[in-house]
């Protein structure tokens, strides 16, 4: 053989390995319609749904409620990258080494996680609701571990949650993604993110006393809006309202918009609307702590009020909100109840591939998430106290899914709120019957974001129906 064909032949060779090695990391593969009932990832999930739930007591004469709470600043020193809005994160500092563009100048208001624990004298829930664009895995599970040293709480008893501010301290995770998320990783913070978590729910836990609960929702559609396409979501602010036998008073909210009226050149932290929402709830009530969780925020953007700047308008609407809530909950109006049953299933989920569309029928190989340092986990939890259920999911879940999980919810008597960002980042949740849209593309949600794939919908419904079911079934 001579030697230009050899030349030939060599440089073919290499640049079919090159290729080859091109679509294996990047791309494109075909999108994959496979289900998941049957697969290997959800059949482990469902025995870890089973074996959990066998960690809680069910009951049908629990005893009294117990209730305690804990609060801790999470303000870090200025400086610091801040999470959300790609935009804020410069792409030539980590490309160039540039100065980046997106670093905080201070806190506009205080930004705090605040941990709610419940106890029927032998169940304990935690509900946790933090000023967060998300909550960290990696600061989850190190919570987990130090909270597990002081106290019997384990995973299983805890549901984190986000009000998803994207306003919020950025620079808690390693890898390429936590970057485009939350900017420059810097390992000081998850330690001081750990440390404060920790301490709220250890004090939540010491502080266990007698107490009594009420809990419903007062419609707010006129503060939210569906950003994807015209159709129904949840416009509920739910409200779990939990008194101690000396005054003192716990109000939880759960409401869907996202917080994103105060926008990316606002370089100032701020726990947005839901930090509104809470202080105006605080200063109207003597002796109480409010805390937010984010709910259905996949579809949900904000209506916020007009006003003269991003952050008037923020607070606008967090004083709307909180109004209707004090306009409509009347504690001497409420139904209270003193004795629930308690009882949680938490479990790291088992997933299918990740499917991150380039077309409709493409994707990208589902091994360039894992280069980007996108973890392939997630966490699921689910809390019963008496008739309220409050299943936390692990990404931005749609509020057409969970409009209709709660109607559901409602025929069995049971008042179900669907929370966002419990402990863990899989992309947008959204209704499988969009994913096959010949308009997928255009919408950011439905598109290259919804990472679980078509089924994604009905994967997490029959993962909820299992853990809900596990937890409302009468005892034996």
């Amino acid at each position: 053989m001579r030697a230009p064909k050899k030349i030939v032949l060599c440089l073919g060779a290499v640049f079919g390995a090159a290729v080859g090695l091109f679509v294996a990391c990047i791309g494109p593969w075909p999108v994959s319609q496979a289900g998941f009932e049957g697969a290997a990832y959800f059949n482990q999930d469902i025995a870890a749904v089973d074996r959990n739930a066998k960690l809680s007591q069910l009951t049908d004469s629990p005893g009294r409620l117990l209730a305690g709470w804990g609060t801790r600043l999470i303000n870090p020193a200025p400086g610091l990258p801040m999470a959300g809005y790609g935009a804020r994160q410069n792409i030539r500092e980590y490309l160039w080494g540039d100065k980046p563009a997106g670093l905080s100048t201070g806190a506009h208001d205080d930004l705090k996680v605040k941990a709610l624990a419940l106890s029927d004298g032998r169940d304990i829930a935690v509900l946790v609701g933090a000023d967060l664009l998300l909550i960290p895995p990696n600061v989850a599970e190190a919570v987990r571990k130090e909270v597990a040293k002081q106290t019997p709480l384990s995973a299983n008893n805890i549901l984190f949650g986000a009000s998803h501010t994207h306003d919020g301290p950025g620079a808690w995770g390693p890898g390429l993604a936590a970057f485009f998320t939350g900017g420059t990783y810097n390992p000081d913070v998850p330690v001081f993110l750990t440390e404060a978590f920790t301490q709220a729910i250890v004090e939540a836990y010491r502080n266990l006393g007698p107490a009594r609960m009420a809990h419903g929702s007062v419609d707010a559609e006129q503060y939210i809006r569906n950003r994807a396409r015209k159709a129904p979501i949840d416009t509920r602010l739910c409200y779990l309202v939990v008194e101690k036998e000396d005054g003192e008073r716990y109000v939880l909210i759960r409401y869907s918009a996202h917080p994103t009226t105060v926008g990316p050149r606002f370089l100032q932290l701020t726990a947005e609307y839901p930090g509104c929402l809470q202080s105006v709830i605080e200063k109207a009530l003597p002796n109480t702590t409010a805390a937010f969780l984010g709910g259905s925020l996949g579809s949900s953007g904000p209506q916020a009020p007009e006003g003269p700047s991003d952050i008037g308008r923020a607070q606008a609407m967090g004083e709307g909100l909180a109004k209707l809530f004090l306009d409509n909950v009347k504690p001497a109006n409420l139904k209270w109840q003193t004795g629930v049953d308690i009882a949680t299933v938490g479990i790291p989920l088992a997933l299918p591939p990740y499917q991150m569309r380039v077309t409709r029928r493409l994707r990208v190989s589902p091994v360039l998430p894992g280069l980007m340092g996108v973890p392939h986990e997630a966490w699921m939890q689910a809390v019963r106290v008496g008739d309220l259920l409050i299943v936390g999911l692990p990404g931005d879940f749609s509020g057409e899914i969970s409009r209709d999980w709660a109607d559901r919810a409602a025929v069995r008597g049971y008042d179900l709120w669907a929370t966002s960002f419990c402990a863990a980042y899989i992309g947008y949740i959204s209704p499988d019957r969009y994913y096959n849209e010949p308009s997928v593309l255009k919408q950011y949600e439905t598109g290259f974001m919804s990472w679980a794939g078509p089924h994604q919908e009905a994967f997490f419904t029959a993962l909820m129906k299992r853990m809900t079911e596990a937890l409302t079934k009468s005892p034996d």
